[in-house]
């Protein structure tokens, strides 16, 4: 069966990529709690590749941010509902979520669920 996996790409702010970096550690753990089966967040590094589009440039950040990108592994789309549901719910979740700033802008996060088609 293939897998299902949730995408994010988004702008981080280069002087809150450490605080990015422990709301991420946390919200993974619940995410893997419900049952994802892989979280992973990665910060970009090698970023201005010539001749492609970067991600820099797909996600508009400035000078002073880097690219965040992100995926959740699940073993199907229904699945997937089935964890994202438990997720929200989570009071973890919404605590992180309550009256805080968050690191990153969300309204210039990307993301999309994906059918994987090349292993497993």
């Amino acid at each position: 069966m293939a897998r299902f996996v949730d995408g994010f790409v988004l702008p981080i702010p280069k002087k809150n990529v450490k605080a990015y970096r422990a709301m991420a550690a946390k919200a993974g753990k619940v995410w893997l709690e419900h049952g994802a089966l892989d979280y992973r967040e990665c910060v970009g590094e090698d970023l201005n590749i010539k001749g492609v589009l970067s991600f820099n440039k797909m996600a508009k950040a400035k000078r002073s941010e880097t690219v965040g990108f992100s995926y959740i592994v699940y073993k199907s789309r229904a699945h997937r509902d089935r964890v994202n549901a438990k997720v929200m719910k989570d009071p973890r979740i919404a605590n992180m979520m309550k009256g805080k700033s968050m690191p990153f802008d969300p309204r210039r996060m990307a993301y999309g669920g994906f059918r994987t088609i090349v292993g497993d």
